[in-house]
């Protein structure tokens, strides 16, 4: 009975967890590029550097160096009252970014909601480096 329990538990933990991702942010274009020589990503020249563009995705695009050095990219389209299309701004320290319109706050480190209203994650985008050359894309 207990591990009937403890299985229903998990099923639970997993299925209302934070960082359900959102699907109510719409699939535009993104075909980001730029040589991480570029003075525009000096932020990201070490883990916890974030930098953010407006003229890519549904809001612009925030880019996120992690903290094992990778890069991961999210939209800037907040997921409280996305039809909006209020844009997060970059915090400081640059670990998260807040919704001005709600008040929600999320970390960049995984796009998982840090502070209400938020309940989903933000909308994340591929990234991958090829030689010198970051590329964000969908």
């Amino acid at each position: 009975m207990n591990r009937i329990l403890a299985g229903l538990f998990m099923l639970v933990l997993v299925l209302t967890g934070c960082g359900k991702e959102n699907l109510n942010i719409p699939n535009v274009p993104v075909n980001f590029s730029a040589q991480l020589t570029d003075p525009r990503l000096i932020r990201l020249s070490s883990p916890g550097g974030a930098v953010a563009f407006a003229d890519y995705g549904v809001a612009g695009i925030v880019i996120y160096r992690t903290n094992s050095g990778g890069y991961v990219a999210y939209d800037r389209c907040s997921t409280v009252n996305p039809e909006k299309k209020c844009a997060v701004e970059l915090d400081d320290p640059s670990f998260t970014v807040t919704d001005k319109c709600s008040g929600a706050k999320y970390l960049l480190e995984d796009g998982s909601p840090a502070k209400a209203p938020a309940q989903l994650s933000l909308k994340k985008y591929n990234t991958f480096v090829a030689g010198n050359t970051l590329h964000v894309t969908n």
